[in-house]
């Protein structure tokens, strides 16, 4: 059921924040070793502005794909292309380019969280199924997107 709203969302041309929250309460927490490995990801709210979140821009312009945990303490959260769609860590991107997993609290649940190492941000992760995961962006946003909203996204895990 969680799976079928959760399609029907990332289709949707802008699904509502209100919307989005229901999706996450419904959905089961994840581990920290859950999270290892490499993700493919996309935005929930599309656009920037009225209809969605100025990190979209920012995504967008760096080429970001996905991110990549090679263990709890080591994480890229700005995995991106090239121009010659080559895919590598931007650490020169906001947020310095790294970050850790750590189980954290959020709306009163303790779930994966990544935490970044050079600004005040945390991705809190909720699963889908197996090889998805629901995201959401919080903490200091107004300090770094001019923004308090939260920023919904997902992630799907890369096979090799």
């Amino acid at each position: 059921m969680s799976r079928a709203r959760f399609d029907t969302l990332v289709a949707a041309p802008s699904p509502s924040p209100a919307e989005l929250d229901a999706l996450w309460a419904d959905l089961a927490t994840v581990r920290v070793e859950e999270m290892l490995g490499s993700w493919r990801g996309g935005a929930l709210l599309k656009g920037e502005g009225a209809t969605g979140h100025p990190a979209n821009g920012l995504l967008t312009k760096i080429g970001w794909h996905g991110k990549r945990f090679d263990s709890a303490l080591e994480g890229h959260p700005l995995i991106c292309r090239d121009a010659d769609g080559n895919l590598y860590s931007n650490a020169a991107a906001a947020g310095g380019g790294h970050a850790s997993l750590w189980e954290v609290g959020f709306r009163g649940e303790t779930t994966a969280t990544m935490v970044y190492d050079a600004m005040p941000v945390f991705d809190h992760f909720k699963k889908v199924d197996d090889d998805t995961v629901m995201g959401i962006m919080n903490g200091k946003l107004e300090a770094v997107f001019g923004t308090a909203d939260h920023y919904y996204f997902w992630l799907e895990r890369e096979h090799a």
